[in-house]
């Protein structure tokens, strides 16, 4: 098969000078997403009601339709869901990625469109197989197979011919027919709800496969990969798989994780991030090992960005890529070609770079800490918990963190559950340096513990393993894209999990 490695590199490079024209001038293609975005819905329920047939440009475009949460367009897609058609969208909408974002009690349920998965998904995933052989044009990736650690899938009991499910799952069912002999496992072990037996399937179908790339959240993969090894008696997933070059992560920070990875694994491979969600594909690494993800501004998404502090605001005003700045964290505002119109995602991202534009996502809209003015965000938080557990010998499997309010006893702070993978030799010393990191990497929080006047030193809390899958299971969250919170500023979800540890 390695045989095949050049003629392979050679057909994903022939897709460079496609990707070149829309790196180099993303501007235009921008521009040209939108109004084709517009052209294709104007007919459409929505498109009537916003008049896209009198819209010209950006700038009407954002004066005429208002920006909208999952809430605000709920009701079209109930009724899609039902079996309305050309509400949102031109074309028939018959999958739906069902998403939490959170572990919420409450599901969404996006429209994923023929043109949502040929002309951004898909396409986007062969842009990212297009970069990664630039980068490594010696690359045997596809001479084996691609591990996917996906989610499941049912069938709508609304209407018989729509179906929804995590968009793994959704992208599995509809891949085209050549994708499947590139990939482990077999769908009928792919789309298993069940993640307890699914692992178990999963280690067992792959073990004796050549699989030289995985792809899938990072907590699940490192249970596969343990589980793996206590049935092989391997000591590193290399001697499982000794041609694994690539693993490709995306919807949480990678950081905490790293070092498990590499210890598991065994030896050098490369990592991509990738920024690929329910709403649409919109960035990735377009070189391994450097910070930032390419922009994907030709894959039938129209971007804008909003500043944080103009979130809650009646109008809030929103920016292009002409005036973003470096550093400065801003909430998504998408339209795409599956039926979603300057929806706030709830993603909230940094730019690395502006030439070409590289993005990173530095949390959520809603997922952050201001209680007391220290604007902690998840990005903060995840290079606070890297630097800890560096210095303390740590390792974190996963945490969350809310804030302990002002009472008759003392001042406020933050309380932190952690469920470590190996535990710091003292407990007191890692929450001093978790501490002392936030300090370094947010002035604000700094601010505020000066002297302990405002914010106190921070109350960490160790787990026993398995605490966090516990509670996700209880909401009916386990597996696929669903994650714990880390950030809130409010104490419901630590509160829960608090009361789960007393039962475990």
């Amino acid at each position: 098969m390695r045989l095949l490695s050049p003629a392979i590199s050679s057909l994903a490079r022939m897709r460079l000078w496609r990707i070149d024209g829309w790196k180099n001038n993303p501007a235009d293609a921008q521009r040209e997403v939108l109004q084709d975005l517009v052209t294709a819905a104007q007919y459409t329920e929505f498109g009537r009601k916003y008049n896209f047939s009198g819209l010209f440009n950006v700038r009407t475009f954002k004066q005429t339709v208002p920006i909208h949460e999952y809430e605000d367009l709920q009701p079209y897609i109930h009724r899609i869901m039902q079996g309305e058609q050309n509400l949102l969208w031109n074309t028939p909408v018959y999958w739906f990625a069902k998403s939490s974002g959170t572990t919420s009690d409450k599901s969404k349920f996006i429209p994923v469109t023929d043109e949502s998965l040929e002309d951004c998904h898909y396409k986007a995933a062969k842009d990212v197989l297009t970069l990664y052989y630039q980068f490594n044009p010696d690359s045997d990736l596809l001479t084996g197979k691609g591990l996917v650690i996906g989610g499941s899938h049912n069938i709508n009991p609304l209407n018989s011919d729509a179906q929804y499910g995590d968009l793994s799952a959704v992208l599995l069912q509809n891949s085209p027919f050549w994708g499947h002999w590139l990939r482990v496992p077999d769908l009928s072990i792919a789309l298993m709800d069940e993640w307890e037996s699914k692992i178990e399937k999963l280690a067992n179908s792959t073990i004796n496969q050549n699989v030289t790339s995985i792809s899938g959240v990072p907590t699940w993969t490192l249970v596969l990969f343990r589980r793996i090894l206590e049935l092989t008696g391997k000591s590193t997933m290399a001697e499982v798989w000794p041609h694994l070059e690539l693993y490709m992560h995306g919807g949480v920070s990678f950081t905490p994780y790293k070092e498990q990875f590499e210890k598991l694994i065994g030896k050098p491979i490369h990592y991509l991030e990738m920024y690929n969600a329910s709403e649409g594909f919109f960035a990735a690494q377009d070189r391994p090992g450097e910070e930032g993800m390419l922009l994907f501004t030709d894959h039938g998404i129209f971007m804008e960005f909003m500043p944080l502090e103009e979130y809650g605001k009646k109008h809030p005003e929103t920016i292009g890529l002409q005036d973003v700045e470096l550093g400065k964290n801003y909430a998504m505002v998408v339209s795409t070609n599956g039926g979603l119109w300057r929806y706030l995602l709830g993603d909230t991202v940094q730019f690395t770079s502006l030439n070409p534009f590289k993005i990173k996502v530095s949390g959520r809209v809603k997922h952050f800490i201001n209680a007391f003015g220290e604007e902690i965000i998840v990005d903060n938080t995840d290079k606070a918990i890297a630097v800890a557990s560096e210095k303390t010998g740590a390792v974190v499997n996963d945490y969350t963190a809310a804030p302990v309010y002002f009472s008759d006893s003392g001042n406020g702070g933050h309380e932190w559950l952690i469920e470590f993978e190996r535990e710091p030799a003292d407990l007191h010393h890692f929450a001093l340096e978790l501490d002392s990191a936030l300090k370094s990497v947010n002035s604000d929080y700094e601010a505020k513990r000066h002297k302990d006047i405002a914010l106190r030193q921070p109350l960490v809390r160790s787990l026993s393993k398995g605490v966090f899958t516990t509670w996700l299971k209880s909401k009916g969250k386990l597996g696929g894209q669903h994650k714990v919170p880390r950030l809130s500023n409010d104490r419901k979800y630590i509160e829960e999990i608090l009361c789960l540890k007393l039962e475990v």
